[in-house]
């Protein structure tokens, strides 16, 4: 059974700390890698000792420093901010505490039997933070990776707040709702993002507390999902991308991604499929096909890339 010893309580702006003991071996970065939007992500910073990580908490802004695990397999966490003590107890989800991996049988298909022997401390993570997960899905919306992470770089650089605490340099903080939708559509643009994921992002932020109460009472993953699409903009492969990481959906699948069917069928098959391909081939996995496809990308199999690069496009006024 994972446990998490008391937090130490915090002085007026000091530091409060917390013991996590999972019960078994986790993988600090395996597990927190897919939070990070690229590699200049204000929000994140890996270092030789573990992982920086800010967020914007119900109670306010906090950094969240995580250890990679002892020898003992716990792991150390300290928070800064308004926000500390959610973050704190937050970590264990954070750190994949509710993700149950014994039911799934990978023993028949050798490449995933091989990357679940060499990531066995992957874990599903849960933020439930889900607008600060949806506004970067949206952002990544039918443009490339690198067009995407620049985008939320930007943003966060121009609009967020300072991250507290000793966090590294450059560390920022996502701005609140009100915050977001103060920003004018011509520093959108400046960002890169086009009007229609810009007006999404709006759409989204105007009603973003019933958004957050329909998803969490939401009964069935289908049901949470349909909830994100009643915003126009928001499609199948947004509403995954963002339940993914805010509730660590263990079988939800983006379908519509660019790439994925590919990277699965080449996996399983050595042929690529389209989505509908993907889907047949993850049906014997029902219920754990977000960690299935989480095995595939952590295999180290060689994926081809074919077809034409997508160009990369400037979206801002000139």
């Amino acid at each position: 059974m994972s446990t998490a010893l008391p937090t130490a309580p915090a002085a007026a702006g000091g530091a409060v700390e917390t013991v996590y003991r999972p019960a078994s071996p986790v993988d600090v970065r395996s597990t927190l890698s897919v939070l990070g939007r690229g590699p200049h992500d204000p929000t994140t910073r890996w270092d030789a000792g573990g992982v920086w990580r800010t967020f914007r908490t119900p109670v306010g802004a906090a950094t969240v420093r995580i250890r990679y695990p002892g020898a003992d397999g716990s792991v150390r966490a300290t928070a800064w901010g308004p926000g500390a003590e959610w973050a704190i107890h937050a970590v264990p989800a954070l750190l994949g505490r509710d993700d149950d991996w014994d039911g799934l049988d990978v023993s028949g298909t050798p490449l995933l039997h091989d990357s679940r022997r060499r990531n066995s401390g992957m874990r599903l993570s849960s933020t439930n933070r889900l607008i600060e997960a949806l506004l970067p899905a949206i952002i990544e919306q039918r443009v490339t990776s690198l067009e995407a992470y620049r985008s939320w770089a930007r943003l966060l650089r121009w609009f967020g707040e300072v991250a507290p605490g000793p966090a590294p340099d450059g560390m920022r903080v996502v701005p609140t709702v009100i915050q977001w939708r103060g920003i004018p559509s011509w520093d959108w643009h400046r960002a890169g993002v086009d009007p229609g994921r810009a007006r999404t992002a709006q759409a989204a932020l105007a009603v973003a507390a019933s958004l957050e109460r329909a998803v969490e009472r939401a009964e069935t993953r289908d049901a949470a999902a349909r909830a994100l699409q009643t915003i126009p903009g928001i499609g199948p492969w947004t509403a995954a991308e963002t339940l993914q990481r805010a509730t660590g959906d263990p079988d939800i699948v983006s379908v519509g991604d660019y790439h994925l069917a590919h990277y699965v069928g080449e996996a399983l098959t050595g042929q690529r499929v389209d989505d509908e391909g993907m889907l047949e081939l993850l049906a014997p996995w029902a219920g754990h096909r977000q960690r299935v496809i989480r095995l595939i990308l952590a295999s180290g199999h060689r994926f081809e890339r074919r077809g034409p690069r997508i160009t990369l496009q400037d979206h801002r006024w000139h």
